[in-house]
């Protein structure tokens, strides 16, 4: 798979830091390590610069600079066909409806901009419209320029928008859920006293599961096309568990930060009966297959198995869910819980045993007939 390459706000002598795209960006000196940026499979080098921070005011996103001092894309367009027409070329993509504003940018700044520098009209759906975004311009290198632009563009703000699926395994065998409520009822009777802790922070055990990543699905074609995906995914799956469910051991409980006394996620440690490496290697292989899709990113070099039982996010929203990554956690309006107490007496508790038979995408905030979340798409073991 090739590299390309596009450089923000470069030119002979440039200042310590200013305004692109709607950021503020300062030189980034490790030139030799960029970011990779991956849209729709093709991988992007960013070089150059650090996105600071954003203007997150509503319809207030701009688009500054020449065409030359922004970016170095001109080279042709091939995932997209570009038409030629009577009176030109021409080229339809797909941008969900909830990202067109910041093609738009204030008072139609950022389009107009675009427009003008690539010698092109784009053509956008009215608001809350679901349909292709529309490109024309008289010599077919302009219109590749203005596409690749765009997806430039996009790719930056759909990076910042908030997760609607999630790619799950479910943890809320009968089996599983009578463990975890023995469980909660112990730490309310022994730990009720420690700071933090009290029933509110505790999993919905309907709702128990294991996270391998994250999806931001902003359109009905978009969850399709994970749909498909997931899809793609049968036949590696079924040869690495034999055409078979996957008996698995939730034991043992961990937690996320270096201290044990302010604590804000702890989870169920989850591991093959056999003491296999199966379901991480399932794990990862999926986020590998979406992450070169450009549909998820790829954070950390294997997928963190983990089942939340405890999450300090549940305190002022049940509903809420973590991104289920090792990594920060949102620590905004959070309130800890010491959990040394917990982790001495309860450490190696035992939650139960069960046959895993599915991977599922999920969707976010919500529920199906038995608690547990709403599919948009699965694969059986067997």
């Amino acid at each position: 798979m090739s590299i390309r390459s596009y450089d923000i706000a470069l030119r002979p002598f440039i200042p310590s830091c200013q305004w692109v795209y709607g950021f503020h960006v300062t030189l980034n000196m490790e030139v030799l390590r960029p970011v990779l940026v991956n849209i729709n499979g093709r991988i992007y080098r960013k070089n150059a610069v650090k996105e600071e921070s954003y203007d997150d005011e509503e319809d207030d996103y701009s688009y500054y600079g020449t065409a030359s001092d922004q970016c170095a894309v001109d080279e042709p367009c091939d995932l997209h066909a570009i038409e030629q027409t009577e009176k030109g070329f021409r080229c339809a993509i797909d941008i969900p409806s909830v990202l067109h504003k910041y093609i738009i940018g204030k008072k139609g700044e950022t389009r107009k901009r675009l427009e003008s520098e690539t010698k092109t009209s784009i053509n956008i759906p009215k608001q809350g419209v679901e349909g292709p975004i529309v490109i024309t311009g008289a010599q077919k290198a302009s219109v590749a320029s203005a596409v690749t632009r765009l997806e430039l563009l996009i790719e930056s703000f759909r990076r910042k928008q908030p997760f609607t699926h999630f790619l799950s395994f479910a943890l809320n065998h009968p089996s599983i859920q009578e463990g975890f409520l023995r469980f909660k009822d112990e730490v309310l009777e022994q730990c009720s006293q420690d700071p933090g802790v009290d029933a509110s922070i505790f999993q919905n055990p309907a709702k128990l599961h294991l996270t391998v990543g994250t999806l931001a699905l902003l359109s009905e074609a978009e969850v399709q096309q994970a749909s498909e995906l997931l899809n793609q995914c049968e036949e590696f799956i079924r040869d690495l568990t034999e055409g078979k469910p996957l008996p698995l051991v939730v034991s043992g409980i961990e937690y996320m930060n270096d201290d044990p006394s302010m604590v804000d996620v702890l989870y169920a440690k989850v591991q093959v009966k056999d003491g296999s490496d199966t379901l991480q290697v399932i794990a990862d292989r999926l986020v590998e297959h979406f992450a070169s899709s450009g549909l998820m990113v790829k954070e950390w070099d294997r997928v963190k198995l983990h089942g939340t039982v405890m999450n300090t996010l549940f305190r002022k929203d049940p509903s809420a869910e973590d991104k289920g990554s090792h990594g920060k956690q949102n620590t905004k309006d959070r309130e800890a819980f010491d959990a040394r107490n917990i982790l001495q007496t309860f450490g190696a508790y035992h939650f139960g045993e069960f046959e895993l038979n599915c991977v599922q995408i999920s969707q976010r905030y919500s529920s199906d007939c038995t608690g547990f979340y709403s599919s948009a798409g699965e694969v059986m073991f067997s």
